[in-house]
C-alpha cells in the first residue's frame, strides 16, 4: 500500500531537516508515540500506540535511515509488529524538503507499506484515513515544536 502526502511548514530548511533527522525529537510530534531508543547513528527502535478501526495496536518497530542528502532528502526503511501479534509490517519511506520561500518549506513523503496479519484486514481505505488523521496531528505538533527552535 502506498501512502503519500505533504504539507508546508514555517521554518528554515536546515533547522527543519535537523529536527526531522533526530528520532528523539521527531517522535515527540507523532501521535501515540510511547518510546524511542537509539540503536546507532542511523537506527532506532520505537513503540507507537494507535487505534486502527475498532482495535488498538501497539507497534514496536525498528527504523533505519538508509539515504540522507542534507537538507532536502532522506530515506527510511523499517520493520516491526504489533506487540500482541495482530500483525507485522515493513515500510520504505522517502521524505523530501523543498524551500518554497525563505523560512517556508514544503514537505512531501511517500511510504510503501506492507502489512500482514489482522491489521491488514482493515484494508487501504481505513489505513489511508488513519494516515491522513495522523498526518494532520503530526503536522500541527511539528509546527508547534519548531516555534521553539526558530
Amino acid at each position: 500500500m502506498i501512502i503519500e502526502g505533504g504539507f508546508t511548514l514555517n521554518a528554515p530548511i536546515d533547522k527543519l531537516f535537523d529536527f526531522i533527522l533526530k528520532p528523539e525529537t521527531i517522535m515527540t510530534c507523532l501521535p501515540g508515540a510511547e518510546s524511542v531508543r537509539l540503536i546507532d547513528d542511523t537506527t532506532y527502535e520505537c513503540v507507537v500506540k494507535q487505534k486502527v478501526g475498532p482495535i488498538s495496536a501497539k507497534l514496536k518497530f525498528v527504523n533505519k535511515l538508509t539515504n540522507i542528502v542534507r537538507p532536502t532528502h532522506m530515506e527510511i526503511e523499517g520493520e516491526g509488529e504489533d506487540v500482541t501479534k495482530l500483525g507485522h509490517f515493513k515500510n520504505k519511506t522517502t521524505v523530501d524538503l523543498k524551500e518554497v520561500s525563505p523560512g517556508q518549506v514544503e514537505v512531501t513523503y511517500k511510504s510503501d507499506v506492507n502489512i500482514v496479519g489482522k491489521l491488514a484486514m482493515f484494508g487501504d481505505r481505513i489505513m489511508r484515513a488513519k494516515a491522513k488523521d495522523t498526518e494532520k496531528e503530526f503536522t500541527k505538533n511539528l509546527q508547534e515544536k519548531l516555534k521553539a527552535i526558530v
